[in-house]
């Protein structure tokens, strides 16, 4: 899959009002946090510079993403980056892993991926940050996640090995990739705690945020058929009805995401020790709006509170 073909398959038309994603209502600071950095932390994913930065490594939007975040764990085997990335196809993550590392070395996608983003997210923000207000923000992130424990999270680990970007700008993306790293590790810890399979995590977490049925894993590589078995499988369990949830179901998965709050809790300490995360949402998001303006993220807001 190439650049163009990714943004195309995400950037459809958002209906009129727009939809508000179930978990986005009344969500807990630490939701609200995550909602408002996802644009910024993914910029290395969904920026145009970055991609044709990589283009030019041999990488396309798909084999950018997985060798990406895969880097950061070294040179791990393909088994490792699929536990990690949790949620995918095996087969597609291995195949896709394995045609990443043979177009480029981990050292120079790594810098390139580095440059091109920070540079990138530069020019997007442009006057819309000042010195002082960014360099803060900076600080209070980078401080805030330099002081969590990785146990238990590897994708947060191995970005937390890697060097900081030297522009307040770079240390702000950077820490927000940590911080989607960690909390996506500790929502992964409780999806395996309920015994849910990737398939039916996908089916859950879609409906959750407003996505058809089978839309959205289907974009994790799963086929038709493993999507309709994983459905018919909650249906016998009281949390689907047709191709939607229950109100069992929609409660099942409000309890995955105050869980998975919960273990994003001491983020949020951390920031609010640091001056308080209410201090940092407003200009947080509205960075985060301007890469959607400027077509560096989805516009879809279920795109965005899926991740």
């Amino acid at each position: 899959m190439d650049y163009a073909d990714a943004v195309a398959s995400f950037a459809l038309p958002t209906p009129s009002p727009v939809p508000i994603p179930t978990p986005t209502v009344d969500a807990s600071p630490a939701r609200r946090f995550r909602d408002a950095i996802e644009p910024i932390a993914m910029h290395s994913v969904w920026s145009r510079v970055t991609n044709e930065r990589l283009a030019g490594l041999g990488l396309n939007f798909l084999t950018g993403y997985v060798w990406g975040r895969a880097a950061a764990l070294g040179h791990p085997e393909p088994g490792v980056v699929v536990s990690a990335f949790a949620v995918f196809d095996p087969a597609l993550i291995t195949a896709v892993y394995a045609e990443g590392r043979a177009a480029v070395g981990r050292d120079e996608m790594l810098a390139a991926r580095a440059e091109s983003t920070v540079a990138s997210l530069t020019d997007v923000l442009g006057d819309s940050i000042g010195d002082i207000e960014v360099s803060r923000i900076a600080d209070t992130l980078r401080s805030a996640v330099s002081s969590l424990s990785g146990m238990g999270r590897p994708l947060f680990s191995g970005l937390c090995d890697q060097e900081w970007p030297t522009s307040p700008v770079g240390v702000v993306w950077r820490a927000c990739e940590l911080a989607r790293e960690h909390r996506g590790d500790g929502h992964i810890a409780v999806c395996l705690s309920e015994g849910l399979d990737p398939v039916k995590t996908n089916v859950l977490t879609e409906l959750f945020v407003g996505f058809p049925l089978g839309s959205y894993s289907a974009s994790r590589g799963w086929s038709p058929e493993q999507i309709a078995e994983a459905a018919d499988d909650l249906r016998a369990a009281g949390l689907l009805d047709d191709d939607g949830l229950t109100a069992d179901g929609l409660e099942y998965r409000r309890e995955i995401e105050a869980r998975t709050d919960d273990l994003d809790q001491p983020l949020i300490d951390a920031i609010n020790a640091l001056g308080g995360v209410e201090s940092l949402l407003e200009p947080l998001a509205s960075w985060s709006e301007r890469c959607v303006s400027v077509g560096a993220f989805p516009p879809d807001p279920s795109k965005r509170a899926a991740g």
